[in-house]
C-alpha cells in the first residue's frame, strides 16, 4: 500500500516545484540494450580534493567542490589546473563545517555570478580548552538544565557570493536564511541544495540529533534534564522546526527570501513553519531536482539497527523516494508509512503502543509544533542491510548509504559533435542512484506519474568509491565526488572526476603521470619534473604542458621540464596532456603535485592508550598522545584529536579535543553488535602550523583505529 495523500493545509499548487509531470523517454521502458560501459570513460580531475563534501558544475565545464574543513577548490577545464578558490571559517565538531555548493540558475559568469554555500559560521560556541586535557569544553552536555544546552545553540547558514576570475569573494556575502542547530553532539546536517524551475530553493537538512544511545531505533528520549538533542521529535517530527525537511524558499536580491506558495503549510498556520515543504526526513544528505519535470529525488539516510525488535520497531532503512508534492515522511515515529515504531519510554525502559502513521501524534515535551501530523507518505523505495523482497537489484553488499543522483537531460545538439562527451539517449529521463556504502550506481526508471518502473545498473565496471555527489554538466557528461575508504581527512581514493560518452569518437583520453625528483626544501629550489608512464589507449601522439606555479599558464613544454621556485609558498605543478588522434581531436587531461618552498608538512604521530590490538571497550576513555615534528614551533594548541564511531564503511564523528595529550571518552553504541556491524573507534589527529609570511599553512595527520575486544 503506498500514500500519497497530500493534507489538507497545503492548498495551493503552483507552477514551479509542483508542476505536472511531463513525459520523458525514460517514462516508457528503454528500446534496445544499455551502452556497454566499455563505450564510456572515466577521467580524473582532482586526485588530491581534501576531504569531499560536495560539487558544482559551471557551464564552461570548471568544476567547484568545497571540502568539509572549509577550502572551495576550482578545476579549470581548459588547462585542467586545480586552484583555491575560497577558504572558509567553520565550525568544525561532528559532522558540521563546509557542506554544499550550488550555482545561481542564472549563473552565466558575466552579469550572473552567485553561487550559493551551506556552511557553519563559527558564531562563539564553545570549543575545547588545550590547558584542560581532562574536560572537552566543546563536547555538549547530555544532561543538565536549559542554561547549560544554551551556549550549543548555533547554525548552518545559506549565503550566496560573487564567484568571478577563479575566486570567490567572501566579502560579497548575502545571508540568505540560518538553520538553527544544537552543537556540540553527533549527528545529521543534511545540506544538500537545487532550485526548481521557478528559481526556489530546496535545501535538504537533517534532523540534528544523537543517534547513538537508542539501540539503533528512534531517538525519542524527552526526559526532563535530558539533552534535546536525543529527541527527533523536536526537529523532523516538528512543523515548528527547519530541520529533518526539504525546506522551499525563493531568495531575495540582497539576502535573505520569501516563502512561495504550495509548501505543506499556508503563511500563518499556527504553530507551523511555512518554509517546510517535506518533513519527517532523517539525514536526507544528497537531494537533485528533475530539469524536465521539477521532481525532486531525495536519499534519506537510515537507522543502525539490524533488525526488527517487536518492542522497539523496525529494522533500518535507507529510503529514495520521487517527491512531487507537500508530504511527511514520518521520522522519527515511522520509518516508512507501514513500518511504525513503538513509542519507547527512556526513563521506565518499557514500551508504548506502535504510532499510527495514518495519524501520527507528536507529543514530545521538546514539541514546539502542531502535535497532530500530517500522514506518513510511503517512499518509492526502502531497503535494510537484508535482501530487499520489492526491490532485490539493491543488493545487500554494503551497509545502508544512500545518495540521490541527477537525471540526465539528453539535448541532441550537445550530443552531436565527435567530440562531445554527452551521455547518450538511452538514460535520457533517468534519475541516478548512488549507493556510498555499496559502490555501486543503479538508474532508476519512472514513469509519467513519478512511479518507479525499473531499477538498472550503470557502469557497474567503473570504480566508484564512495560517491558523495553526481551532477551532469551542461556538456552531458556525468562529474563524480568519490570520497574513499577513510574518515574525516582526505583518502587515497578521494577524487573528482569526469565520465565521459566515447562511442562517437572512439578516442580516448590520454593518462597523465607526473613525478618529481623533489617537492619540498628552502628556496631557490629547482625541481626535474617527468611525465614517465604517461599513456594513451589509442596510441596518439601526444602533446605535454607544464604549469609550474598553478596560475593557470602555461610555462614549458616537453616530456620532461625543470623550474627553480625563488620565492616560498606551495605551488601545484601541473602537466596537461593533449592527443592529436581519432575522430575527437585535442582531448586532454591533467595531473599535479606539490612543490613546498620554504615550510614542511608537519609530521604528526598519535599513540593511544589503549592501542590497537590491547583490550577496549566502547564507552572506556582513551587517553592520547599527539607528537608533532615540523621546520617551526610546535604549538600544542593548534592539535586537533577527533574521535570517530567507525561503522561499516562510513563514520560519525563524536567528539574533537585540542591539545597534544588528553583523554576522550567513547560513546557506547547501544544496540550494535561490534562484530556483525564493524565497529570501530577511529581516532584522527591533525596538526596545522601557523605558516610564516607568504608561506600558507601546512597540515598533517595521523589515524589510529582501535577495534572493540571479543
Amino acid at each position: 500500500m503506498r500514500r500519497f495523500t497530500l493534507w489538507s493545509v497545503a492548498t495551493t499548487v503552483v507552477s514551479g516545484l509542483l508542476v505536472l509531470p511531463l513525459t520523458t523517454s525514460a517514462d516508457a521502458a528503454p528500446t534496445g540494450a544499455p551502452p556497454p560501459d566499455t563505450d564510456f570513460e572515466k577521467v580524473t580531475l582532482n586526485d588530491r580534493p581534501g576531504e569531499p563534501m560536495d560539487l558544482a558544475v559551471l557551464p564552461d565545464g570548471d568544476v567547484l567542490h568545497t571540502t568539509r574543513a572549509g577550502k572551495v577548490w576550482l578545476n579549470d577545464a581548459e588547462t585542467g589546473v586545480n586552484s583555491v578558490a575560497a577558504e572558509f571559517d567553520v565550525y568544525q565538531h561532528d559532522e558540521e563545517g563546509l557542506q554544499s555548493i550550488a550555482l545561481d540558475p542564472g549563473y552565466n559568469g558575466r552579469t550572473n555570478k552567485w553561487v550559493y554555500v551551506y556552511y557553519s559560521p563559527p558564531m562563539d560556541t564553545p570549543v575545547d580548552d588545550p590547558a584542560t586535557p581532562d574536560v572537552n569544553e566543546g563536547d555538549a552536555p547530555e544532561f543538565g538544565t536549559p542554561a547549560d544546552f544554551e551556549p550549543f545553540k548555533g547554525a548552518i547558514r545559506l549565503s550566496r557570493y560573487q564567484f568571478s576570475r577563479g575566486k570567490i569573494d567572501l566579502s560579497t556575502e548575502q545571508q540568505v536564511i540560518d538553520v538553527p542547530v544544537d552543537r556540540g553532539r553527533c549527528c545529521h546536517v543534511g545540506g544538500d541544495l537545487v532550485f526548481d524551475s521557478a528559481g526556489n530553493i530546496v535545501l535538504a537538512t537533517g534532523d540534528d540529533t544523537d543517534p547513538f544511545q537508542s539501540d539503533g531505533y528512534s531517538p525519542l528520549d524527552d526526559r526532563e534534564g535530558r539533552s534535546p538533542a536525543f529527541d527527533a521529535r523536536r526537529t523532523a517530527a516538528n512543523t515548528n522546526d527547519l530541520r529533518g525537511k526539504l525546506l522551499r524558499i525563493k531568495p531575495k536580491a540582497g539576502g535573505g527570501y520569501t516563502v512561495p506558495a504550495g509548501n505543506l503549510f499556508a503563511p500563518g498556520t499556527d504553530k507551523t513553519r511555512p518554509e517546510i515543504y517535506a518533513m519527517g526526513l532523517r539525514n536526507p544528505f544528497r537531494i537533485e531536482i528533475d530539469p524536465q519535470t521539477d521532481r525532486v529525488y531525495v536519499a534519506d539516510y537510515s537507522p543502525d539497527a539490524g533488525s526488527a525488535n517487536p518492542d522497539r520497531g523496525p529494522a533500518g532503512h535507507g529510503k529514495w523516494t520521487v517527491v512531487t508534492e507537500p508530504a511527511n515522511y514520518g521520522w522519527p515515529l515511522c520509518a516508512t508509512a507501514e513500518m511504525p515504531y513503538r513509542d519507547y519510554d527512556f526513563a521506565t525502559g518499557t514500551s508504548g503502543p506502535a504510532f499510527d502513521c495514518d495519524a501520527p501524534v507528536n507529543d514530545s515535551r521538546h514539541n514546539t509544533g502542531l502535535a497532530q501530523l500530517p500522514p506518513v507518505t510511503q517512499p518509492t523505495v526502502w531497503y535494510s542491510y537484508g535482501q530487499s523482497e520489492e526491490f532485490p537489484e539493491l543488493g545487500t553488499q554494503g551497509g545502508i548509504g544512500p545518495m540521490a543522483g541527477p537525471a540526465y537531460d539528453f539535448k541532441k545538439s550537445v550530443a552531436s559533435g565527435p567530440q562531445s562527451g554527452a551521455w547518450p539517449q538511452y538514460y535520457d529521463g533517468v534519475p541516478l542512484l548512488a549507493e556510498w556504502t555499496r559502490d555501486y550506481i543503479k538508474g532508476m526508471r519512472v514513469d509519467a506519474n513519478g512511479e518507479l518502473t525499473g531499477i538498472e545498473s550503470v557502469l557497474s565496471s567503473f570504480a566508484t568509491d564512495n560517491v558523495m555527489d553526481l551532477e551532469f554538466g551542461k556538456d552531458g557528461s556525468l562529474y563524480m565526488l568519490e570520497y574513499g575508504d577513510g574518515y574525516f581527512s582526505e583518502n587515497e581514493e578521494a577524487q573528482v572526476s569526469r565520465i565521459d560518452y566515447i562511442a562517437r569518437s572512439g578516442n580516448h583520453t590520454p593518462k597523465p603521470v607526473i613525478t618529481a625528483d623533489k617537492t619540498a626544501g628552502d628556496g631557490p629550489l629547482t625541481v626535474a619534473f617527468d611525465s614517465a608512464g604517461t599513456a594513451d589507449a589509442d596510441g596518439d601522439k601526444l602533446t605535454y604542458q607544464w604549469d609550474f606555479d598553478g596560475d593557470g599558464t602555461f610555462d614549458a613544454t616537453g616530456e620532461t621540464a625543470t623550474h627553480t621556485y625563488q620565492e616560498p609558498g606551495v605551488y601545484r605543478a601541473t602537466l596537461t596532456v593533449t592527443d592529436k588522434g581519432g575522430i575527437g581531436r585535442g582531448k586532454h587531461a591533467s595531473a599535479d603535485v606539490d612543490v613546498i618552498v620554504g615550510n614542511e608538512v608537519p609530521v604528526v604521530t598519535l599513540t593511544t592508550s589503549p592501542a590497537p590490538g590491547e583490550a577496549f571497550h566502547f564507552g572506556d576513555t582513551v587517553q592520547f598522545q599527539v607528537e608533532v615534528s615540523d621546520d617551526q614551533a610546535v604549538d600544542c594548541s593548534r592539535v586537533s584529536v577527533t574521535y570517530v564511531l567507525g561503522h561499516d564503511d562510513h563514520g560519525h564523528p563524536q567528539s574533537t579535543a585540542n591539545g597534544c595529550s588528553g583523554s576522550i571518552t567513547t560513546t557506547v553504541p547501544g544496540g550494535h553488535d561490534p562484530e556483525q556491524d564493524e565497529l570501530n573507534a577511529v581516532f584522527v589527529a591533525e596538526y596545522t602550523d601557523p605558516g610564516e609570511g607568504d608561506i600558507p599553512a601546512l597540515t598533517g595527520s595521523d589515524e589510529v583505529v582501535i577495534a572493540p575486544s571479543e
